[in-house]
């Protein structure tokens, strides 16, 4: 089971974000852009599981005391960069109770031999993919400029900042991804709430 945590977001930003995506999602007809249902904040890639893991990783999880976190949902930024762009993403401001819900997340998970994260916690929300790209935010050797998200990188520097609202996380998820030729499914498996 391919699995990960994440934060489910509000229906009403869920709405804006469509809009705005519905919006701009010509002037990069070559990226494979993300499907509304499947918008989320991730927490943490955890990977391939046996099934059999996911009742200790909710245990895990379950043990994580951490407090509900506020996140405004502004702005915009291409992963591993505007020139190399492989991921075009959201980007949103949460104060610190996010990064420290990220971190319990990694530390509880790897205490189960799941791998840290390499990199620290930078909360986006993923709104489409160069095919063939890395999407790494890190620069990687295998990525080279491209134009996939030219149009789009024009179409919104001509634009004002978009904003779409701010929620409240009162609760995080244990999520599987099942890949298919018509993209990921998400299902969520078991949520955790977060402390008001």
């Amino acid at each position: 089971m391919r699995l990960f945590v994440a934060l489910d977001i509000d229906d009403e930003i869920r709405g804006r974000i469509i809009r705005f995506v519905e919006g701009v999602q010509g002037f990069a007809p070559d990226a494979r852009w993300v499907r509304p249902e499947a918008l989320h904040v991730t927490l943490k890639f955890i990977g391939e599981q046996a099934e059999a893991a996911v009742p200790q990783i909710n245990q895990a999880l379950a043990t994580i005391k951490a407090s509900a976190a506020e996140i405004h949902f502004r702005g915009y930024g291409f992963f591993p960069t505007a020139k190399s762009a492989g991921v075009f993403w959201l980007g949103m401001d949460a104060g610190r109770e996010l990064g420290a819900l990220a971190q319990a997340i990694d530390e509880r998970t790897a205490a189960l031999g799941i791998p840290r994260e390499e990199r620290a916690f930078s909360p986006h929300l993923t709104l489409a993919r160069a095919g063939g790209r890395s999407g790494s935010p890190r620069r990687m050797k295998a990525d080279r400029p491209n134009r996939v998200f030219q149009s789009l990188q024009e179409k919104l520097a001509a634009l004002p900042t978009p904003e779409f609202g701010g929620m409240t996380a009162r609760e995080f998820f244990l999520y599987q991804s099942q890949l298919s030729p018509k993209g990921s499914k998400y299902s969520k498996l078991e949520g955790f709430d977060l402390q008001v």
